[in-house]
């Protein structure tokens, strides 16, 4: 039955399960779920001047992370790079009063490098009275260190890695709650901030990490939500089959009733929103590849390809490829015409994550949209596509 999203919110607001995992294409509206669930849950949550909670006070009872996380960090591009933090009270609570700096250096070196170094910047003020005094931290810079005498030179880090620095900032939030909140007495706790909180919504972190830190991030995700106490439920989402699978088979999902909890989140094309409970992972309940053959073949019809069509395009080449026993989703290139290894640039190029931002940020040609349905053509027409969805199906 269709439903707005403010509806989902209520769903999920008031369902019994301590972890509920939705799956859900990006732009189906995970982001906005997870606002629509801050304003059942905490209409009158404070909110600073940029729009976002102030720091985790006694009365807050949801904290969540979603692309508008990101927002509080900006590149500045001068002599050195340097991530600038935008005046916010939620990094200051956590950086400055909570001393959690080194906790977020080495949560983002366990998915980036043990040498790639981020360095948090401040500056010192003095008031009219002449007491030294701290300024919110204002900035982050990043190097490579090597142990010599001399320090590193400072880096612009790639978008991925930016990504997983702004993540490993609210990782390390929720490992200070959970810690905090394994003390089951309020008044031997050693802060009462969290007292009131109930639910914690995360979407989607994984979007710049390859599959092995993906997975070491949805165990370690699923090792923190366990040691979480009981009355503090968690909603998870993402646009991740691999994700998600490991998430529910790390958290024990698929048995008993907790299979209540896995839901596929669907966007109607009159504006209203699905939430099916789905049972079982990715692979078996969403027909994941039908949904990938569907989205592809709309936008192709639409002319609305985008960068991460590409990446759905890889991906169901991947998957095409592993059920027909290819070593290389790439051999999967050589019936179409043309040039394979041009196609299979052009595929690698708008569906990873590289270092080199020139390219990336761009948006397809024309030229490079027809690219899409020619590929798409090729695996359907050319690869018993008939039969692998028969068999899957």
């Amino acid at each position: 039955m269709s439903q707005t999203l403010e509806q989902i919110a209520a769903t999920l607001r008031d369902a019994k399960q301590r972890v509920q995992l939705i799956y859900a294409f990006n732009g189906t509206g995970k982001t906005r779920l997870s606002r629509a669930l801050k304003e059942l849950v905490a209409p009158d949550a404070e909110v600073d001047e940029e729009g976002f909670f102030l720091p985790p006070g006694p009365r807050h009872k949801v904290l969540y992370y979603n692309a508008f996380t990101e927002d509080l960090f900006s590149w500045q591009n001068g002599e050195e790079p340097r991530l600038e933090i935008k005046p916010n009270s939620f990094t200051h609570w956590i950086l400055a009063d909570q001393g959690q700096d080194q906790n977020i250096i080495a949560n983002f070196q366990r998915y980036t490098d043990d040498k790639l170094t981020p360095s948090f910047e401040h500056d010192p003020l003095i008031d009219d009275e002449g007491v030294g005094d701290v300024d919110p931290f204002t900035g982050v810079t990043f190097s490579m260190e090597r142990g010599d005498e001399q320090g590193g030179e400072k880096i612009k880090i790639s978008k991925g890695e930016e990504s997983i620095f702004i993540w490993s900032v609210f990782y390390t939030l929720l490992e200070l709650v959970v810690d905090v909140l394994q003390q089951p007495e309020a008044e031997a706790r050693d802060t009462n901030q969290f007292d009131e909180l109930e639910y914690i919504f995360i979407d989607d972190p994984v979007t710049s990490l390859d599959e092995n830190h993906l997975i070491e991030l949805a165990v370690n995700l699923s090792e923190l939500i366990k040691r979480a106490p009981p009355e503090l439920k968690f909603i998870l989402t993402t646009h991740s089959p691999l994700f998600y699978n490991v998430l529910h088979n790390a958290l024990e999902l698929k048995k008993g009733t907790k299979k209540d909890g896995c839901y596929l989140l669907e966007k109607n094309e009159d504006g209203t929103f699905n939430l099916d409970t789905k049972p079982g992972d990715a692979n078996r309940s969403f027909s994941y590849h039908l949904y990938l053959r569907k989205v592809l073949e709309e936008a192709i019809a639409q002319n609305t390809v985008e960068r991460y069509h590409f990446m759905l395009l890889r991906n169901l080449y991947e998957k095409t490829a592993a059920f027909l026993g290819y070593v290389q989703w790439g051999d999967l290139l050589d019936s179409a015409p043309g040039d394979k290894q041009e196609y299979l640039r052009r595929i690698v190029q708008f569906s990873s994550h590289s270092n080199l931002s020139g390219e990336q940020v761009r948006q397809p040609t024309q030229q490079e949209k027809q690219t899409v349905k020619l590929l798409f053509d090729n695996l359907i027409n050319n690869y018993a596509y008939r039969r692998q969805e028969a068999q899957n199906g």
